[in-house]
């Protein structure tokens, strides 16, 4: 509920920004937010995860001393991560609102991330309802600060600066609901921070590629494309970029069940495996369905004068249904402990997408860095599920609905060739020709149809 509310305020917002600040501003709007967003992944590095597991794991004088460790851990890397996007935008040539924009926004990282870390304190007590609120609180504060500029017609320099506002506001509602649980002074003990990050880094630099490659296409074309094409990209990215979240959150929540599995029950961890995989070959698939139907739609509600960014978003829509999969494979691996193997396809992800984005952008602009990010996806999703078959080889039953994926997709397909029908109804049609071709084929998720069986017993029970 937390996510989907965060959700609707950003789509509440986004149009608003994108038309007030035009197609070619937004992209270099993007161009900041992208480069501090890689900055984010990239420092990260799995350490909130650490704070849940030494919080939850250590007690007394010992807890407080490491919590301090960790707290200075995430000060020292994120002003590192900041400076040196600052140093990548000056050697890029970015111009001084970009600069000036990069330290702001890093600024709004560097809070945002001190208040992850408490959130991530309070996770670990299973006190998740406050840091939920929280977080709510500071996106609601970023979309009404950008509803408020593009009313008062601010340059694109404030709207760069709302993540200061926006985190100190975090850190003021979230340090009170930490206090006594946690030391809020940092310690600066370099020599102990080896130890504490050695047994995760495979996972954290996996995690962090991921973060980078998906956004490396907007850095590239802000040094080698116009901006025009980079807002169009951009444009297009907003969409795709609210819809990736959706597999991170739907399979992560599987991960208990594997993990468990992989440690007591072999064939158990299979059957999950495999379910988890088929069904994210279907949600993948059926999202990209819904994006080749509805881009015009999406595109329109956010900006005028966009109409290339349909393309676009047809084309980096197909990356879904490789994010969907290379998921579904990852979690097994994680549960298995395969760190290695996902840092390596996100390497080999992150190395085809800025060497297929300098290839393609030239020629092809903001479809061609689309085209290399899907392909970049594709990448992965192959590696990651191959060495997922290779250690699994019951998994590889999966592969039996591939078929009918692929027909129910394109039978949804066709809707989109009735004349004179709104995408909105494409979209609606399209989807229930999918479903129904899966079901005819026997392929239709039976955690779904049990889902919908439930649904009306639950209304039941609600009434009484």
């Amino acid at each position: 509920m937390g996510y989907a509310a965060g959700v609707l305020m950003s789509l509440a917002a986004v149009p608003i920004l994108i038309r007030h600040l035009g197609i070619a501003e937004f992209g270099r709007y993007t161009t900041v937010i992208a480069l501090v967003a890689i900055v984010a992944g990239v420092t990260e590095g799995g350490l909130n995860a650490i704070v849940q597991r030494e919080y939850a794991t250590q007690e007394g004088e010992r807890r407080a001393q490491l919590m301090r460790q960790l707290l200075g851990m995430r000060v020292v890397v994120t002003s590192v991560g900041v400076g040196s996007a600052l140093v990548f935008g000056l050697a890029a040539g970015y111009d001084d609102v970009l600069v000036l924009g990069t330290l702001a926004a890093g600024a709004g990282l560097l809070l945002a991330s001190l208040q992850g870390l408490f959130s991530s304190v309070m996770q670990a007590e299973l006190r998740f309802g406050w840091p939920t609120v929280v977080d709510l609180v500071r996106q609601a504060l970023t979309a009404g600060m950008i509803i408020v500029l593009a009313l008062a017609g601010a340059s694109l320099l404030p709207f760069l600066a709302i993540p200061i506002a926006a985190g100190a506001v975090g850190i003021a509602l979230i340090v009170p609901l930490v206090r006594g649980h946690m030391p809020l002074r940092p310690a600066f003990n370099v020599g102990q921070w080896g130890g504490i990050l050695r047994d995760t880094l495979p996972y954290a630099a996996a995690t962090a590629l991921n973060a980078a490659y998906f956004r490396i296409a907007v850095i590239v074309m802000s040094i080698q494309a116009t901006e025009l094409q980079t807002g169009y990209y951009a444009t297009a990215f907003r969409v795709v970029e609210v819809l990736v979240a959706i597999p991170v959150l739907a399979i992560g929540a599987a991960f208990p069940i594997l993990a468990r599995a992989a440690r007591d029950d072999e064939s158990r961890f299979d059957y999950a495996t495999q379910r988890v995989l088929e069904l994210g070959l279907i949600a993948g698939t059926w999202v990209v369905l819904c994006l080749a139907l509805g881009a015009q739609v999406a595109i329109d509600v956010l900006a005028d004068d966009a109409q290339p960014a349909v393309a676009v978003l047809r084309i980096q829509g197909l990356a879904l249904v490789a994010t969907f999969v290379a998921l579904a494979a990852a979690f097994p691996l994680l549960a298995l402990r395969r760190h290695g193997v996902i840092l390596l396809a996100n390497g080999l992800a992150l190395v085809a997408a800025v060497g297929l984005t300098l290839a393609l952008v030239p020629g092809l602009e903001a479809r061609g860095a689309a085209l290399a990010i899907t392909l970049a996806e594709l990448i992965s999703a192959a590696v990651m599920v191959g060495a997922l078959l290779r250690v699994r080889p019951a998994v590889a039953t999966v592969v039996r609905c591939v078929p009918a994926v692929l027909l129910a997709a394109g039978a949804g397909a066709l809707v989109g060739l009735l004349p004179k029908v709104p995408a909105t109804i494409d979209v609606i049609l399209g989807s229930a020709v999918f479903f129904v071709v899966l079901a005819l084929m026997g392929r239709f998720p039976p955690e779904i149809r049990d889902a919908l069986r439930r649904a009306p017993q639950r209304a039941t029970l609600a009434d009484r």
